[in-house]
């Protein structure tokens, strides 16, 4: 499956290519950066025993994963 998906980004032009991979990369850096965050204000709402907060991070992260 993973060769595939070569084989077709060695078919789009190289500055399209680049385009896309430079923006998939920017996306998984986001979403990996968000994912952190919310998961050490996790953290604090269980040091914090606030589970209103846990309640609504827990499905924050849901959205962002």
């Amino acid at each position: 499956m993973e060769n595939n998906a070569l084989n077709e980004m060695d078919r789009i032009d190289p500055n399209l290519r680049d385009e896309i991979l430079a923006e998939l990369f920017l996306d998984r850096m986001m979403n990996d950066f968000k994912r952190g965050k919310i998961l050490k204000e996790i953290d604090q709402s269980l040091k914090n025993k606030d589970k209103e907060a846990f309640l609504r991070l827990t499905e924050e992260l849901k959205s962002v994963s």
